[in-house]
């Protein structure tokens, strides 16, 4: 799931990142929403407050959402950043440390108490986004800018331009490209979907600790990795 790149990554390798991220990002979303009262796995509508607290001349708000902003993209920054050197290392480590930099902080948060995260609102928020942004940035890059899990916008274009040109394009491989696009955005619109519900009911009954189930899932799907890869050394070793 996180290990293939290039070549050798599949479709069913993207279905399956893109199942898993795009949950982890709904569950971020709506609890975060709960928690912080603020956006935190997209940047799109923390420009329009920017530039509506701009216009208004109220510029300490304006910067904090200035600030999401910039949390959201120094995720990213920092995501790729550590592909890159990591990749000149050891790249058996090159999505771990990403994805164990977002489990560090979804926990961090989830295990933070009530009355902190009440009164450090747009701290949580931020690294939250940075969280997202990290995200956003290492599945983009594992799956050749195919998948991305944080926000729906640019789905629902790509979707409906897809469902467009299935009247138009008949070819038999050109249907087969476009049903399987098709299947992949909208798995992530239901995941997300599903993630959002699952964080909202979660939230309720456990409030932010429900981050753990990300953070869980996240855990889990990085030891599937491992083990997986090991299964296949074991394999190639003794079956040569």
């Amino acid at each position: 799931m996180f290990r293939h790149r290039g070549k050798s990554r599949t479709f069913t390798h993207n279905l399956k990142l893109a199942s898993l991220l795009s949950f982890v990002a709904g569950i971020v979303n709506v609890s975060g929403l709960f928690a912080v009262q603020r956006l935190t796995t997209n940047v799109t509508g923390h420009f329009a407050f920017f530039a509506d607290e701009l216009v208004r001349n109220n510029f300490e708000q304006s910067i904090i959402y200035l600030l999401f902003i910039i949390a959201f993209f120094l995720g990213a920054f920092c995501s790729n950043l550590l592909i890159e050197l990591i990749s000149r290392m050891d790249e058996r480590f090159i999505n771990s440390i990403p994805v164990g930099l977002e489990i560090f902080i979804l926990s961090f948060v989830a295990f933070l108490a009530t009355p902190t995260i009440r009164a450090q609102v747009n701290t949580v928020a931020c690294l939250l986004l940075f969280a997202m942004g990290l995200q956003n940035a290492l599945v983009t890059s594992i799956s050749n800018s195919i998948v991305r899990t944080t926000h729906l916008t640019g789905l629902f274009t790509d979707l409906g331009i897809e469902l467009s040109q299935l009247f138009f394009y008949k070819r038999n491989d050109q249907q087969k490209k476009l049903h399987s696009s098709i299947k992949l955005r909208l798995t992530i619109i239901f995941f997300f979907f599903f993630g959002g519900v699952s964080g909202g009911y979660g939230f309720l009954l456990i409030g932010v600790k429900v981050l753990l189930i990300a953070v869980g899932l996240l855990t889990g799907a990085l030891i599937y990795d491992y083990i997986k890869f090991k299964i296949v050394r074991i394999k190639r070793k003794y079956l040569r």
